[in-house]
């Protein structure tokens, strides 16, 4: 798998500030090429266009939750392998489950540390670096 610097990261979240939070994180591990969209709709749209190597997406959003996104991507023909990191402010194991269950990758709880984020990520797609 590419290291930092190649690897491509779809961040979904409708909170600005959650977007703009995992961009500095995913900057100071070395994931400089990372897009981010508020929404479920706007993150199939983007993938159909650039495929990229990881999805973080937030849990709790408006109109289509991350687990609905994450199942949509896993019925996708195209899309279905791109490996998928959950993020929620909710660590209960009822979710957790539920997540694993759809195939998210893995799962992150926030507020979450640069070296969580890291952890996680390489737990998905290899060393960074």
């Amino acid at each position: 798998m590419p290291l930092a610097k190649d690897l491509k990261v779809l961040v979904v979240d409708d909170q600005l500030s959650m977007r703009q939070l995992a961009r500095y994180g995913l900057a100071q591990i070395g994931i400089t090429q990372v897009e981010d969209v508020p929404n479920g709709l706007a993150a199939i749209s983007s993938l159909e266009g650039r495929p990229v190597h990881v999805v973080m997406s937030d849990y709790n959003m408006p109109g289509m939750t991350g687990l609905e996104l994450l199942q949509k991507i896993r019925a996708h023909q195209t899309l279905r392998k791109t490996p998928f990191i959950l993020i929620t402010g909710r660590g209960d194991r009822e979710l957790v489950m539920k997540a694993a269950q759809a195939g998210a990758n893995n799962f992150i709880v926030k507020p979450f540390s640069n070296s969580v984020l890291k952890t996680k990520i390489e737990a998905v797609v290899g060393k960074l670096g």
